[in-house]
């Protein structure tokens, strides 16, 4: 292998975290069995190799279909043909491990969630700044800079912000064209 074959990285630059590797070496073996650090690298410049080879047939694989970006499918593809069709199932439930795990991260940090990014009371202070700010719109006919609007929404009670909401709320339900002219005449 050339040393540039990995693009823009040297062979040196192109390795896996040997912490990681010796882990997973470790976890492999039975307790009582020690591993040379000179094995530990050797196993982990194959993993290397295993993983340019299978890098390499996938992005080759992916050109075949005409695709720009390796999808998981190119990857199994890649397998079948290099001889590793043995492992295909193995790959394939590891892979639906992680995406299943990916998607519940992504689920518990909220990502995904309405309004995650915001705390309730800076979510509060949006809505009365939106309303005050509808309100300046619907009064005057003009907009007014969002600066002066934030002022008045920092003055606007809660009672008032929640009479308005409710009376948007009961107008949609009660009279849907009412509230469409409204939308019509604030923006």
């Amino acid at each position: 292998m050339d040393p540039m074959d990995i693009v823009g990285k040297t062979k040196e630059d192109a390795s896996l975290p040997k912490a990681t590797m010796t882990k997973i070496i470790k976890e492999m073996l039975p307790p009582d069995v020690r591993v040379a650090r000179d094995a530990q690298d050797l196993l982990i410049e194959c993993c290397v190799e295993f993983i340019n080879l299978i890098s390499s047939e996938s992005n080759e694989v992916c050109n075949r279909d005409d695709r720009r970006t390796i999808a998981p499918e190119h990857v199994l593809k890649a397998l079948e043909v290099l001889g590793f069709g043995d492992y295909i199932e193995d790959v394939y439930a590891a892979y639906e491990q992680h995406r299943l795990e990916t998607m519940q991260d992504t689920l518990k940090s909220g990502k995904y969630n309405n309004g995650a990014e915001m705390t309730e009371e800076e979510a509060l202070a949006e809505q009365q700044r939106m309303f005050a700010e509808a309100r300046a719109r619907m009064n005057s006919g003009v907009a007014i800079p969002k600066q002066s609007v934030e002022a008045e929404a920092a003055v606007v009670p809660q009672q008032q912000t929640d009479d308005a909401a409710l009376a948007v709320l009961a107008a949609s339900n009660a009279a849907p064209n009412v509230v469409e002219e409204t939308k019509e005449s604030l923006f």
